[in-house]
């Protein structure tokens, strides 16, 4: 029997290239699924394709104390509680840090860094009271190497590897998992025309989501503390870690080279 059979998960992003194929998987494990996104109308389609009854479309906004609530007590009522929180939603940017709207920088952060940490917020006490529960944050290599014209997006998901290191630790006296995935660059729509251009001239590994979806279920059904995803990407993390002077140079020519895709 699955580890994951029955039980109940929260998916933000489900309408997403991750998110999508995340929900596929859960459900062939037989997972009660919550599925959260913005657009009612791509979560109908996605619930459609799915089929089955053990879903429950969620059109909620996460930034927004108003959807949080909405999410919880949607489960709730679809299925008595939830088990697991997976935070999959984010937004980026491929631009020069200077010229980023005000309004972007926190759009970038409300959504990557914020509204999960207070989504975990919001579902902690009834994990912590039903004795049970595993919050998963998707991440990304680029919260532990920061990448040049990726700057916010980069120090978004530094926040929440940290969050998730932290979080971690304030519960290890409790039954309450954490864990932290951190693929490499994947193909989704949240990458633009010019970021698939500069990566094909920089020789950026990119994966498929579902490849990227099969490796985090894995984690979830493992309880993974923290993995990285993809290499030579989780080596250059470990170098980069000990000494980031050596990637600084290292990723000089590439940046350089990036920098001419920039809108």
């Amino acid at each position: 029997m699955s580890k994951l059979k029955q039980q109940r998960i929260i998916l933000t992003g489900a309408t997403g290239g991750i998110g999508g194929e995340i929900a596929k998987l859960l459900q062939a494990e037989g997972a009660q699924l919550g599925l959260v996104g913005r657009s009612k109308e791509k979560l109908e389609q996605l619930q459609k394709k799915l089929g089955g009854s053990d879903i429950r479309a969620v059109a909620a906004d996460i930034t927004d104390a108003d959807g949080r609530q909405k999410i919880v007590d949607q489960m709730r009522e679809a299925f008595g509680g939830y088990d697991i929180l997976i935070n999959t939603a984010g937004i980026m940017d491929f631009t020069a840090f200077v010229d980023q709207s005000d309004e972007r920088i926190e759009a970038v952060f409300q959504t990557n860094v914020i509204a999960p940490m207070q989504l975990t917020k919001k579902v902690l006490p009834y994990m912590l009271e039903q004795k049970k529960g595993h919050i998963v944050n998707v991440g990304s290599t680029f919260g532990s190497i920061g990448f040049a014209w990726f700057t916010t997006y980069s120090t978004s998901k530094f926040a929440m590897r940290g969050f998730s290191q932290a979080l971690r630790r304030e519960l290890a006296d409790t039954a309450i998992k954490v864990t932290y995935v951190a693929p490499r660059a994947v193909k989704t729509a949240l990458n633009s025309g010019a970021v698939y251009k500069m990566a094909e001239e920089v020789k950026m590994n990119m994966d498929a989501p579902k490849d990227v979806a099969r490796q985090i279920v894995r984690s979830v059904i493992k309880q993974d503390k923290e993995r990285y995803l993809g290499f030579p990407e989780s080596l250059f993390v470990r170098i980069n870690a000990i000494l980031p002077g050596l990637v600084d140079k290292a990723t000089r020519g590439q940046n350089k080279a990036a920098k001419k895709y920039l809108s």
